[in-house]
């Protein structure tokens, strides 16, 4: 059964939704406790906390005496540095190519535990007749690419994503055996801040197949979901073949 969404959460989630939509701008003065109480049904003491917590997740700016703004987000670029591996192989002077494997829309009702829990979706039930429902699409909660990641016509990284449909609406049309996915999120959701991991895993046979490599064979898994206005945005697995790839910077 679908869990119930918290008065406070549903707030936050209708305010982040018109902020995303382009209705309430950076600057822009959104509607007032009092405003909200009434239209949510709910205390202002709910409506303080939504407001609240958004503030210091800095997605809203609260300024006494004269109320509740979008925070002007001082960054142009990312925070976050996000690897872009068509840069790194090209200052490199290898050629680099991409090949989509699959591009897809996807529906709560596919989603997994992981996927689920990475961008705060609440399960729904599965209707009955399958042959009945809508094309996938009219439905979509997320968008999921695959691509192979080509290094002097070796494939180098394995790519699986998965991008928050509602917030990036025209991602899903976009030629990425061309266009970068780190590249085009950037630009249309700047990213906030991230968090990522890195694991080393025997490679299961589908990737193999990818990487072109033995399976179980070693490879490199880095694993990161990056954020924009306080939520989740994409999350990626990024699968590496580990006699081909190192992982290395400056401290």
């Amino acid at each position: 059964m679908t869990k119930t969404i918290p008065a406070y959460q549903r707030i936050k989630n209708a305010i982040l939704d018109n902020i995303h939509s382009g209705k309430w701008q950076a600057g822009n003065a959104i509607s007032t406790e009092m405003a909200l109480a009434e239209e949510f049904g709910v205390s202002r003491m709910t409506v303080n906390r939504a407001l609240k917590e958004l503030s210091e997740e800095r997605v809203l700016e609260r300024r006494q005496g004269s109320g509740t703004f979008v925070a002007q987000q001082q960054f142009n670029h990312t925070f976050v540095e996000v690897r872009n591996i068509a840069q790194d192989l090209k200052s490199a002077n290898r050629d680099y190519e991409a090949q989509v494997v699959s591009k897809r829309a996807v529906t709560a009702a596919m989603l997994d535990d992981e996927l689920r829990r990475k961008f705060g979706i609440d399960e729904k039930s599965v209707p009955a007749n399958t042959s009945a429902q809508k094309d996938a699409s009219d439905e979509a909660v997320l968008y999921e690419v695959k691509i192979i990641h080509f290094a002097d016509g070796q494939p180098i990284q394995f790519e699986e994503r998965w991008v928050d449909a509602k917030k990036v609406p025209k991602f899903i049309d976009q030629d990425f055996s061309v266009v970068n996915t780190s590249d085009y999120l950037i630009a249309k959701s700047p990213l906030e801040s991230g968090s990522y991991t890195i694991r080393a895993l025997a490679a299961p046979d589908e990737i193999a197949e990818f990487l072109q490599i033995a399976p179980q064979s070693p490879t490199l898994v880095l694993r990161r979901q990056t954020y924009s206005a306080g939520q989740v945005v994409t999350f990626v697995k990024m699968w590496h073949a580990g006699d081909r790839y190192q992982f290395s910077g400056e401290l």
